[in-house]
């Protein structure tokens, strides 16, 4: 591996060659968001102000969106759409095992079912030809239908609503795919792009390729507002619902203490809109850092051939790097290969644990091992190393040159 300008890998902190301590993430700040939370707090208006109105604006403006609504959280986003979508009781939602449980949770706060279908071998996003095979079979009913659905915990006759998809890692989903069987069936389809704001399908902007969207600033994100989400839409009587729901209920036209609808406390503070506002203006400085360390990561690990590094598909006309996920060989302990690079001062994460393995889904509905045997590998074999567009080449080199040591130690 090559090391620019004769740089020290041996990972050495000082003298008595302590590993160095590599962030699993980071965030990229400047003085322009310093100076942008700073503003806010020398003014009276810490919530519902101009900072929040401003940020929805940059993402319309990214987007094309009709509307952009801040939202507290990316799971508080997708919430409000189950809400605004009318998903309810027993109402039949399909999904993905493979990805961040809110996506699942969200629907089981509208005591909705998730009905999970398996996923692509290379992408990890949910298996369009499934999905079609899935609403085909649940539409007509009978032997056909029960082999979608849970084994407990769903119920007899329930209507099928929606798809909710995720762009796994920071890339699309299979849209046009997608979108016919949506239509075709009369489904509303969500988009889950918490992972993905600036990546693109056929030259489409994320979070506008379905219904309603979504996006999520945690730390580790993009782009962040510490914690934060928004919600992309064109259809004006879904976004001015989510607007009454974020916001306690009410409705345009009700007073401070008039309320509606049924709503939450889900608005986003302005000292978060303004970070997201400043980060929004840099975001494409922010998307190429990170395309910058993931080339620096295609190209050391195609030196380790045992390990397969995340690919890129033709569809997605912008890849926006959320983490940086590798598959490892099939015979190694994964458990034991982490201990060992976390003793090298570098952290990793196994992404992700399938959905419908945590313990409250196998005990709700009642899943099991082998019930999602693609979705099952990925959780296997996956390992995110650490990522973020501040990690320096020097860095990388250290991780890839750490990584290989410790799979030597396994064979």
């Amino acid at each position: 591996m090559s090391v620019e300008g004769g740089a020290d890998l041996t990972g050495s902190k000082n003298s008595n060659s302590e590993p160095r301590r590599i962030p699993m993430s980071a965030p990229d700040l400047g003085e322009l968001e310093r100076e942008a939370v700073a503003a806010v707090m020398r003014t009276p208006r810490l919530s519902m102000g101009p900072e929040v109105e401003g940020f929805e604006a940059e993402i319309r403006q990214h987007t094309g969106a009709r509307h952009a609504i801040a939202v507290s959280s990316g799971t508080t986003g997708l919430h409000l759409c189950v809400c605004a979508t009318g998903i309810q009781d027993h109402d039949l939602v399909i999904t993905t095992p493979f990805s961040f449980v809110s996506s699942a949770n969200v629907l089981l706060y509208e005591r909705a079912v998730p009905v999970f279908v398996d996923v692509d071998p290379v992408t990890g996003n949910i298996d369009p030809n499934l999905v079609a095979q899935a609403v085909q079979d649940l539409k007509q009913g009978g032997k056909q239908a029960d082999h979608w659905l849970p084994r407990k915990g769903s119920t007899p006759q329930a209507p099928l609503k929606g798809i909710l998809s995720v762009d796994v890692f920071g890339q699309p989903a299979d849209y046009d795919a997608l979108n016919a069987t949506a239509a075709e069936a009369g489904l509303t389809l969500i988009e889950d792009s918490c992972e993905a704001l600036g990546a693109s399908y056929h030259s489409r902007p994320t979070g506008m390729l379905g219904k309603v969207g979504v996006f999520a600033f945690y730390p580790n994100k993009q782009i962040t507002t510490a914690e934060g989400g928004m919600v992309v839409t064109n259809d004006d009587r879904v976004a001015e619902r989510i607007r009454a729901l974020r916001n306690q209920g009410r409705a345009p036209g009700d007073t401070w203490l008039d309320h509606t609808y049924l709503g939450f406390n889900y608005r986003l503070d302005e000292l978060s809109a303004a970070l997201g506002r400043v980060q929004m203006t840099r975001l494409d400085e922010l998307l190429e850092k990170r395309e910058q360390v993931a080339h620096w990561y295609g190209e050391r690990l195609a030196e380790i051939p045992s390990i397969q590094a995340p690919q890129v598909i033709d569809s997605t006309t912008r890849m926006s790097w959320f983490v940086y996920v590798v598959r490892l060989p099939h015979d190694v302990d994964r458990t034991a290969l982490a201990a060992r690079l976390e003793g090298r001062g570098i952290p990793t994460r196994p992404y992700f644990t399938p959905i419908h393995l945590q313990p409250y889904f196998r005990e709700r509905f009642d899943y099991q091992r082998g019930d999602f045997p693609i979705t099952e590998e990925l959780g296997e074999r996956s390992m995110a190393l650490p990522f973020s567009g501040v990690l320096t080449e020097q860095e990388v080199d250290y991780v890839c040159r750490e990584l290989q040591t410790a799979l030597r130690a396994n064979e």
